[in-house]
């Protein structure tokens, strides 16, 4: 069965919810695909064999998606050995293939969950991380809205004291979505505001604590310092906490984004990712570089402005959006 039938499969009988999500993954990746499906239908139209000449072209044509230079000759290898098997003289069905073999690496090797570890009984502390500009403190907000849509309690902690305006960010946020934000003043101890914060959260019996987190100090190791000693604040007082730890990644800088992940993983424990700004850009395959590279899940991605744009990410669905117009046409040809 191709990979459109599957994906036209799995929404079938299923509620309205999951195909607006297929079509917020479709819209939401229109940029990229605009780019990169349409240089990928092109291929298709200059060569009707699949030789090396082809794969040679492909292959250029991800590396300028970003989709990252290790997971783009595990592709071309994966897809040599499947045309072979198959025996695949044309380029017919050849993107269904290749959404196949990219669902398949992505999901290869899978050492955590896409989904938020949530604790069933007690707390969850959600500490987010992420240098400043990534759209970190609005995705905290869309977090907290979906979670409060979901029927859970939940509270935020401003733990952004060194950034100017920072703490009145999350304030609008907290505003907006109806939930308290637990801060101090600018300048303050973060580690005291997550004190206060985890103290708060417990006694008021609270489902999730979202802890917002400084994006940038003097230097990189007093940010990562800063970090440990909020992490070893919020373990002290919950053993086993935070149980996510989040970095915010702007999916508009490419393989900067990239960088960042190193970075910040190399600080501490980064549990998933949440990649921003997925919508803006035309190199949406940086999502395949960052898990295939650090084996860190991507958990969510803002595939837009709204309040419900912040959705778990979903593999399947993903790569649908990247291919949705080609694997349409291929199953259109195939009909006639």
């Amino acid at each position: 069965m191709s990979f459109f039938k599957k994906m036209k499969e799995k929404l079938t009988g299923t509620p309205e919810e999951t195909v607006t999500v297929s079509g917020k993954f479709k819209d939401g990746l229109a940029k990229t695909r605009n780019q990169f499906t349409s240089k990928v239908n092109d291929l298709v139209a200059k060569y009707r064999k699949v030789d090396e000449d082809f794969f040679e072209e492909l292959e250029e044509i991800l590396l300028q998606a970003d989709v990252g230079f290790e997971t783009v000759m595990e592709l071309m290898d994966a897809l040599r050995f499947e045309v072979q098997r198959k025996n695949m003289k044309d380029t017919a069905g050849i993107q269904s293939v290749i959404s196949e073999k990219l669902v398949e690496i992505y999901e290869s090797g899978e050492e955590s969950s896409n989904e938020l570890n949530m604790q069933v009984d007690g707390l969850t502390v959600i500490l987010f991380v992420g240098v400043n500009g990534v759209g970190k403190t609005t995705t905290i907000g869309k977090l907290a809205n979906r979670l409060k849509s979901e029927g859970k309690s939940v509270l935020l902690a401003a733990g952004d004291t060194f950034r100017a305006g920072a703490i009145e960010q999350l304030q609008v946020w907290g505003d907006r979505v109806g939930v308290e934000v637990i801060k101090q003043s600018e300048g303050s101890d973060p580690a005291a505001v997550m004190y206060d914060a985890v103290r708060a959260a417990k006694s008021r019996g609270v489902d999730v604590l979202i802890c917002d987190t400084a994006g940038r100090l003097q230097n990189k190791v007093n940010l990562m310092n800063e970090l440990e000693k909020v992490h070893r604040v919020i373990s002290r007082e919950i053993p086993n906490a935070p149980h996510e730890v989040l970095l915010a990644l702007d999916a508009t800088t490419g393989q900067n984004a990239l960088i960042q992940a190193q970075t910040f993983k190399e600080a501490t424990n980064v549990t998933g990712i949440v990649l921003t700004k997925l919508d803006g850009t035309a190199k949406g395959g940086i999502v395949l570089a960052i898990r295939n590279k650090l084996h860190i899940p991507v958990k969510f991605v803002g595939l837009g402005e709204k309040m419900d744009d912040l959705q778990p990410f979903d593999t399947e669905k993903y790569v649908y959006g990247l291919f949705a117009e080609g694997l349409e046409k291929e199953e259109s040809a195939q009909k006639d």
